[in-house]
């Protein structure tokens, strides 16, 4: 993990832990300096990567301030991190139906950037929240890159076994949303029934290096989503 990286995860442990609320302001750029003993262009990456998360705003000649919190059982559809992060003081359980090493379709070699001949991990799991199923998921991941997978690595966070238990840096995601029906195999593993409304989402991955490393497929259940997208542009 790069320095500023680590800094941004310090700053938001920092406001996490201290329940800091929205317009509360963070130490100035000069004291954070000093506090991490680091340049200046590096606590602004640091804070640049907060506020991509829309975890902080700045006001020029004002400082930095904490951004309002999320509702509380919403998942973003810009998280590069894995849903199981956004829903952290959740019961967050997965139910895997398949993991193996086989060959990518061709769509998942497209969106990973692989030949057809190359190995993938294959994981298709059951999300559960509470108990109550969120979704079904499908998975590909690049083998050269995601080297070692197991069914208790699945049953957790994979995102969080990716960071910390091989060292990678996640960078961003590319997400696809469409609105359509279940299919019969998907109702029977989320609890609905054929025809109910669905949300599928496809999302690539990739290192903060530019690889797509997993390429998924989500049909989240309707009674359990809820979601929410936060920006950071400014309209005129």
């Amino acid at each position: 993990m790069l320095k500023y990286q680590h800094i941004a995860n310090e700053l938001e442990k920092y406001i996490e832990e201290h329940a800091l609320q929205q317009g509360e302001k963070l130490p100035s750029l000069d004291l954070l300096m000093t506090q991490f003993e680091v340049s200046k262009s590096t606590i602004t990456k640091s804070l640049d990567l907060l506020e991509k998360k829309g975890i902080v705003f700045q006001v020029r000649g004002s400082g930095i301030f904490v951004r309002r919190h999320k509702r509380k059982g919403y998942i973003s559809l810009l998280s590069n991190q894995g849903f199981k992060k956004n829903l952290e003081d959740f019961h967050i359980t997965s139910e895997v139906i398949e993991l193996d090493v086989r060959k990518p379709t061709k769509e998942a070699a497209l969106n990973l950037n692989i030949e057809l001949d190359n190995d993938v991990y294959y994981v298709k799991r059951v999300r559960y929240i509470h108990g109550l199923t969120l979704c079904l998921e499908e998975s590909y991941f690049n083998k050269s890159i995601i080297t070692y997978l197991n069914n208790e690595i699945i049953s957790e966070s994979i995102f969080n076994y990716i960071s910390e238990g091989l060292g990678l840096n996640i960078g961003f995601a590319d997400t696809f949303l469409h609105v359509n029906k279940l299919t019969e195999e998907e109702a029977k593993y989320l609890g609905l029934r054929k025809g109910d409304p669905k949300l599928y989402v496809e999302s690539i991955f990739h290192l903060t290096n530019g690889q797509p490393f997993d390429f998924s497929k989500g049909t989240y259940n309707y009674e359990q989503s809820q979601f929410f997208v936060q920006t950071n542009s400014h309209f005129l």
